[in-house]
């Protein structure tokens, strides 16, 4: 790693470090990059801290160092058992989410936090590109697992002022979802083990879980009339799938997908979608 000493950086040496000691540093200038980058225009511009989930008493205290440095949420591992370590439903996550529901930021979750090496294989030789459509088609089935994680095991309800947020996942497979997890909460048995449980997921989700959508037209749109409190949109810039045109995407720029998508939705609810509801939860 290339650090320049106080003698400016014609000067810069090597410094050998354990890879436990050289992963915390990358951490944290990554983090410090984010409060500097963010800095110019803290009004337009939310400061994320990126998690070091592998090591739970450093990420409580990565969490506070960028709550203090004026970020605005956290990026959490939304499939930490591919890595070895317990899966969301676990307590062993508690004091995380107790850190971010203390500090009122939110917590999200973005699409491939598992195994994504093996997923980009094309092990039916089908083309890498027509393969990685299909992995971004079926990647929204992450977050659909972390929320059901999230609710079955009891995070919303042991920090019922945590907000979750489920990032660049598709909004349309959210309802569905969740009329699966309440029948299966009522005819599983769940509140026979678990009788504190107070609220059925599709509560606990319209209290303190967010869906975000890019592209999605009518399932967009079905999902918002069922959830208009907790969908957001965004562009999914820079990534290959984002709202950007060009010669071989159908996507078009934010304001005119937004204008042909949502034209049917009332002002009221238009104004949550793309303002209010994103406001409010990174409290701009």
């Amino acid at each position: 790693v290339l650090y320049p000493n106080v003698g400016g950086f014609g000067n810069a040496h090597f410094l050998q470090l354990p890879d436990q000691d050289l992963v915390r540093t990358c951490v944290q200038a990554f983090n410090d990059w984010v409060t500097d980058f963010t800095s110019v225009a803290p009004h337009r511009l939310v400061g994320v801290t990126a998690v070091p989930f592998w090591d739970l008493e450093f990420a409580v205290a990565e969490i506070t160092r960028g709550v203090e440095a004026g970020h605005r949420a956290i990026n959490f591992c939304n499939q930490p058992q591919d890595h070895g370590l317990p899966p969301l439903a676990s307590d062993h996550w508690d004091p995380i989410w107790a850190v971010a529901q203390e500090a009122g930021v939110s917590v999200s979750f973005h699409v491939g936090g598992g195994s994504m090496g093996t997923q980009f294989q094309d092990t039916a030789n089908m083309g890498w590109m027509t393969n990685f459509a299909k992995v971004s088609s079926l990647i929204f089935l992450d977050n659909m697992r972390c929320v059901a994680d999230l609710l079955f095991g009891g995070v919303c309800h042991r920090f019922p002022d945590l907000k979750l947020v489920s990032v660049e996942s598709g909004a349309g497979w959210i309802p569905g979802a969740l009329e699966s997890f309440d029948w299966q909460w009522q005819n599983g048995g769940v509140r026979v083990e678990h009788p504190e449980y107070d609220l059925l997921p599709s509560e606990y989700f319209r209290r303190q879980i967010y869906g975000c959508f890019w592209f999605e037209q009518d399932a967009a749109r079905f999902a918002i009339e069922r959830y208009p409190d907790n969908i957001l949109y965004e562009t999914d810039y820079p990534h290959p799938t984002c709202q950007h045109p060009g010669p071989a995407t159908p996507a078009q720029y934010p304001r005119d997908y937004a204008t042909g998508a949502l034209s049917s939705l009332d002002d009221a609810t238009l104004q949550k979608v793309l303002h209010d509801t994103a406001a409010g939860l990174y409290g701009l």
